[in-house]
């Protein structure tokens, strides 16, 4: 089985750009079976800011590997996809 990496994806509930990135990344998922299988994180950072006071960002949706910042902010379905493939990456 083939080792991918986990995404942190940093959102606020009320936030637009956050329920437009969710969105698009079921719809991926949806799409193509390799991407349902990556493990992501969400983290809300108003329920939770003591984890995302540790990441370097301002604006949200915000997506990491690890600690490198893949994506801030307005995200698109060509955005997720390259932050979903960069997972799946040995």
């Amino acid at each position: 089985m083939k080792w991918m990496k986990k995404i942190t994806m940093f959102i606020m509930a009320s936030c637009p750009y956050c329920k437009k990135a969710l969105r698009w990344m079921d719809e991926l998922r949806a799409e193509d079976t390799k991407y349902g299988e990556i493990e992501t994180e969400i983290i809300d950072e108003s329920a939770r800011p003591d984890i995302a006071r540790r990441y370097d960002y301002y604006y949200v949706p915000a997506f990491f590997i690890g600690e490198k910042k893949l994506h801030e902010g307005a995200a698109d379905p060509d955005m997720i996809r390259r932050v979903f493939d960069v997972a799946l990456e040995e």
